[in-house]
């Protein structure tokens, strides 16, 4: 049992990957947004891209609790 479930978040995710859940959401909102919501077989390495980015940005901004 991971300690983010035992200190009562419901979905069982630490802080960070709580963060990261979102900051994908976010960034597969927006691509299927600029493409009509669908995301074509070739735009796939695009938007893996983009999901990439947004993760390391989320990375660079998270602060760890020590």
């Amino acid at each position: 049992m991971s300690d983010a479930y035992v200190v009562g978040d419901p979905d069982g995710l630490s802080p960070l990957l709580v963060e990261l859940r979102d900051a994908i959401s976010r960034e597969l909102y927006a691509q299927l947004a600029l493409r009509a919501e669908r995301i074509e077989l070739d735009a796939v390495p695009e938007v893996a891209y983009q999901i990439t980015r947004q993760v390391e940005r989320t990375l660079t901004g998270h602060r760890p609790i020590w």
